[in-house]
């Protein structure tokens, strides 16, 4: 399968990678929304970007580095590889380790495999692949939330954790060593359709914009806000 070989392929080029990736991690400029891109995320495209080209010449890619996409048309049944290239940027040129990639391929509108890859861990999670599950009080947030969120929060029954990275925060949540994780603040589609899709085959609960994710594409045409919980629609 394609598809599965191109998410194989990711792992092991970028891992090959990996001391030259991060080599490049203070070489950084600020974007307009005041998020940073480094050389790495760029250097991180490249090589996925490439391995798309030979695996799966005639998908169209959607990428964080490349937006706006303020001209494009999207179609619900076309051909596309949907990249995070480094999601964590900030935790990445800040020394950090839990930045991770993330992709997500739909073959003629169909969902057909994702992939998160955290580099500096070790870890990655993509279609096919078994994982441990667990049992877990805490609960993942976002770094999206204002102090105001914050002092919202229920004090008692669980714990927090808030880590800076959606691909780990995800993760986790896919396990169930995150018994909870939502963006109640809003996302783009490169930050989530891997952890929502693994989410799906791995029975942890998965939800956009309040109502219970199937697996359909997402495209850069909005912030989606996302839940995911091993205790349905907690």
């Amino acid at each position: 399968m394609s598809e599965l070989k191109l998410l194989e392929n990711i792992v092991e080029k970028v891992s090959f990678q990996l001391d030259e990736i991060c080599a490049l991690r203070q070489d950084f400029t600020k974007k307009e929304d005041d998020s940073f891109v480094s050389k790495g995320d760029l250097l991180v495209q490249d090589i996925v970007v490439g391995l798309v080209k030979k695996y799966l010449p005639e998908h169209d890619v959607i990428s964080e580095e490349d937006a706006p996409f303020t001209d494009v048309s999207f179609d619900d049944n076309g051909s596309y590889v949907i990249i995070d290239p480094i999601d964590g940027t900030e935790n990445f040129v800040s020394g950090l380790k839990e930045w991770g990639v993330g992709v997500s391929i739909y073959t003629d509108g169909k969902h057909m495999a994702s992939l998160i890859h955290l580099p500096e861990i070790n870890d990655y999670l993509m279609t096919g692949m078994k994982t441990d599950k667990y049992k877990s009080r805490i609960i993942g947030l976002s770094s999206s939330l204002q102090k105001s969120d914050l002092l919202s929060l229920p004090d008692e029954g669980f714990e927090y954790r808030i880590i800076g990275c959606s691909m780990y925060n995800m993760l986790s949540a896919v396990r169930g060593a995150y018994v909870k994780f939502e963006n109640v603040k809003g996302v783009n589609c490169w930050d989530v359709l891997p952890g929502l899709n693994l989410a799906l085959e791995h029975d942890t609960y998965a939800e956009v914009d309040d109502a219970p994710y199937r697996g359909q594409i997402l495209f850069p045409t909005q912030k989606y806000k996302i839940k995911l919980s091993s205790e349905g629609g907690l």
